[in-house]
């Protein structure tokens, strides 16, 4: 396996930050073979990883609002729209309960977001990954909320992505229509199962480049870690994406190059069709210049 227990985790538990898993370690909550172990400890290939421990760390945290700056792309009396940062939480877990885009929007709207799902989740219509930046719709009300979150149902929100995937591409454009659900022997990952939830994501492919290609992606259902999944499974991984097969490539990233940059919706309780979209982020710009140059 030859690989450091706390890199091991992480990868199982991307919604908890690398210095909370070692912590968590230190402490006792993870065990190989039946016994404790420090974080740089390297696996080997028929160690035994148990987990319970960090179960036993989840239990409910109050949140508390933390004065961190928001991107502001849209807003009105009825929602907002954010560009989450990379590496930021979507929302508070039970593990990692600071630092996260609503400990942000609680400390600037107080009462003033929805709760349909719960303080923890205050405001949240849809989420993205802890390293997956870029666009997301906030409710400042549960009406709002439920406005909102219909329009994803009803599949009439356009959510496009940047990404840049390993592997060359015979085609400009497709669809991958392939079913998403738990992984059989790797519960902290997704992945194409035959009795998993409908999943499809049409890509276009925008520029070529040696082994890789910098894509768009109109996500068409919004299942957990879809593009991701999908690319992995066509054998094209999204650079840098560890969890699904990438590895690391030659530039150093935080994370996968994946992006959400466009959004199109309706307007809360009208007619009025908003429609935004920002640059691409320092990953994606990053990754780009390099397979440019190649």
């Amino acid at each position: 396996m030859a690989e450091r227990l706390d890199s091991y985790i992480s990868k199982m538990f991307e919604e908890i930050s690398r210095s909370k898993i070692q912590d968590l370690i230190k402490r006792g909550a993870v065990q190989v073979n039946g016994a404790p172990k420090k974080p740089s400890y390297i696996l080997k290939e028929d160690d035994k990883v148990e987990l319970s421990g960090i179960t036993a760390e989840m239990h409910e945290t109050e949140i508390f609002p933390e004065d961190i700056a928001l991107n502001i792309v849209y807003e009105d009396e009825n929602m907002l729209v954010v560009n989450k940062p990379s590496g930021m939480l979507t929302h508070p877990t039970a593990a990692e309960a600071e630092g996260t885009l609503v400990n942000a929007l609680l400390f600037k709207y107080g009462s003033g977001l929805s709760d349909v799902n719960g303080k923890v989740r205050s405001g949240i219509v849809h989420r993205l990954d802890r390293n997956t930046s870029g666009l997301l719709m906030i409710a400042k009300n549960n009406k709002a909320h439920e406005f909102l979150a219909q329009q994803i149902k009803d599949r009439k929100v356009v959510k496009k992505y940047r990404a840049i995937a390993k592997g060359g591409f015979r085609e400009d454009e497709f669809e991958i229509n392939l079913p998403i659900g738990r992984h059989p022997k790797q519960p902290h990952k997704m992945a194409v199962v035959e009795d998993g939830r409908e999943s499809v994501t049409r890509v276009k492919v925008l520029k070529h480049f040696k082994n890789a290609a910098y894509l768009e992606l109109n996500l068409i259902t919004g299942r957990t870690h879809q593009i991701r999944v999908h690319l992995s499974h066509c054998k094209h991984p999204v650079y840098n994406d560890d969890l699904y097969g990438s590895g690391r490539g030659k530039v150093k990233t935080d994370g996968q190059a994946l992006q959400s940059f466009y959004l199109r919706f309706t307007k809360p309780f009208g007619d009025e069709i908003i429609e935004l979209q920002i640059e691409p982020d320092e990953k994606i710009r990053k990754v780009l210049s390099y397979m440019e140059r190649l």
